[in-house]
């Protein structure tokens, strides 16, 4: 009778194992930090039929998914500046001047704001010079807008036409290595 009993519940415990496994390599690959987020993540088949997660398109086999990790750890602006910005926003787009663009490494960035923090002790220690701009200021406010900051946080990062919301410092290596 125990026999029948485990050869009923065995399907069952390979079924919750092999999502368990999904599960915690899931957990895995987010747990590796802030590196992750600027990549993205295959989820594939293997031609022996086993689900596997890689930072990297499969050898073999067929890719399932790819999930794309762009939103970076970053802290979110307060409701009456994000309101002002997209004001402003909506005033660039409604067909008011626009300035030039920015040249050279330009950093939106608050002081309130602990990521910006790491941002800018990041720039300062590869000796990467840069504009920071405070977008706690009415000027600031409307140059985020107009760079195309709102709708999102701080730190923001522009430089050679590219940006970059959030920080990690694995983020900034891969965005400063692709430019040179």
């Amino acid at each position: 009778m125990n026999e029948e009993l485990v050869a009923k519940e065995l399907p069952l415990c390979r079924s919750r194992r092999g999502r368990l496994r999904g599960t915690l390599a899931m957990i895995f690959v987010c747990a590796l930090g802030p590196g992750v987020w600027a990549q993205n993540l295959y989820k594939s088949v293997a031609p022996d039929g086993k689900i596997v997660y890689s930072d990297r398109p499969p050898v073999e086999g067929r890719v399932e998914k790819t999930m794309k990790f762009e939103n970076l750890p970053a802290s979110a602006l307060p409701a009456s500046t994000a309101s002002y910005v997209e004001q402003l926003q909506r005033l660039r787009d409604g067909g008011a001047a626009a300035k030039p663009p920015m040249t050279g490494v330009v950093l939106f960035s608050a002081t309130w704001c602990g990521y910006c923090t790491r941002a800018k002790t990041y720039l300062a220690a590869k000796a990467i010079s840069f504009r920071e701009i405070d977008i706690d200021t009415k000027d600031g406010m409307a140059s985020f807008a107009q760079a195309g900051g709102a709708g999102g946080g701080v730190p923001f990062l522009l430089a050679g036409g590219q940006s970059l919301r959030g920080f990690s410092a694995s983020a900034y290596d891969a965005f400063f290595a692709s430019r040179k």
